[in-house]
């Protein structure tokens, strides 16, 4: 009995040094992995409720739904980090109490009343005290880990909420040209490139290290930051094919920083696209669509330095470094759906 008792403290030390290292990762250092405890309990936590989600047509209700699947993720991480802490403590209490029962109600004790619970016999005072502690700084750093997340979400929704008002609602990339084209704005474009580059960055990395962000859903169901990111992409790319001599410098950087976010940010998801695709892959948006797209664009007064039919391999060369992550992100996250921004699962 005694060697059973031993193993099974080897092996709580384990489970509270293997838990440890996941709420660091977490909270502190953040790497973004695919595989782990987090990612584990995120995926758990989404699957109910992606399938309860899926029964419901009416897209207002689904999103209302999917929105509550970040805050269960949080709560849920911090109850099952909870729980390996109050069994790996009580794995490692087991050798110096009665029984495995009286361990763990040492080990419970402990963690949620700060270390005064009185140890049995020749209970450990050192696992006591570690324990209390465990469960005073796993609280805090939850605390500490919420505001950086709602930070990075509040900058996040910032642009994509100044974007609709030239994107429409829900995004589309034309209908950024349109609209400025016919206030006579488009160099005023530059600057919205320019955020916009930015705004990728950030959100690739702040995404990237704290996953549950991207189940973060605005808040309005008819906005996305997925199809906001498209939008701003596909204007950027069709005014590089169609205006090549006046679109503004930033535009080319933003195509670089936005479609390297969008890989970047899909394989996070176990979405992995190619990294170099070829100019001449397929996609697929049609060069129909493409075209009377651009002839709106034009109907709204915007001059073209090349015309559509010649612009299409261009606007295609440029897409195709980024239409297979975005599809795959909107639909892993059921983003609303909207014109040139693929099917839905």
């Amino acid at each position: 009995m005694r060697a059973i008792e031993w193993l099974g403290f080897a092996f709580g030390l384990l489970l509270v040094a293997a838990t440890a290292a996941s709420a660091l990762e977490t909270t502190i250092v953040p790497r973004g992995t695919r595989s782990g405890l987090t990612p584990a309990v995120l995926r758990l936590v989404n699957l109910p409720i992606r399938l309860l989600a899926s029964g419901i047509h009416n897209y207002e209700r689904r999103d209302a739904m999917l929105a509550y699947a970040s805050s269960a993720y949080l709560v849920a991480t911090l109850v099952v980090w909870l729980v390996l802490f109050l069994l790996g403590f009580a794995l490692m209490l087991w050798p110096s109490s009665a029984n495995l029962g009286d361990a763990l109600r040492t080990a419970g004790s402990s963690m949620f009343t700060l270390g005064f619970a009185v140890p049995r016999g020749t209970v450990s005072t050192g696992v006591v005290y570690l324990a209390a502690l465990t469960g005073l700084i796993l609280v805090a750093l939850q605390i500490a880990y919420l505001p950086v997340l709602y930070a990075a979400y509040n900058r996040r929704e910032t642009l994509v909420t100044m974007l609709e008002g030239l994107a429409g609602t829900p995004g589309w990339g034309p209908e950024i040209l349109l609209r400025s084209a016919s206030i006579d704005n488009l160099d005023g474009l530059s600057d919205m490139y320019e955020r916009w580059m930015q705004w990728a960055a950030d959100v690739s990395e702040s995404h990237s290290a704290y996953i549950v962000l991207m189940y973060f859903r605005s808040p309005s169901a008819r906005r996305s930051w997925v199809i906001s990111l498209l939008s701003i992409l596909d204007a950027a790319a069709m005014h590089l094919a169609l205006c090549p001599i006046t679109v503004p410098g930033p535009a080319r950087n933003l195509m670089r920083v936005g479609y390297l976010a969008f890989r970047q940010l899909s394989d996070t998801l176990d979405h992995p696209v190619p990294a170099d695709p070829s100019p001449d892959d397929d996609i697929t948006l049609t060069r129909e669509e493409f075209i009377e797209a651009a002839e709106r664009a034009r109907e709204g007064g915007m001059q073209f330095e090349r015309e559509p039919d010649a612009a299409w391999v261009h606007f295609k060369g440029w897409r195709v470094n980024y239409e297979e992550a975005a599809f795959a992100l909107a639909a892993t996250l059921d983003g609303v759906p909207a014109l040139w921004s693929g099917p839905r699962l």
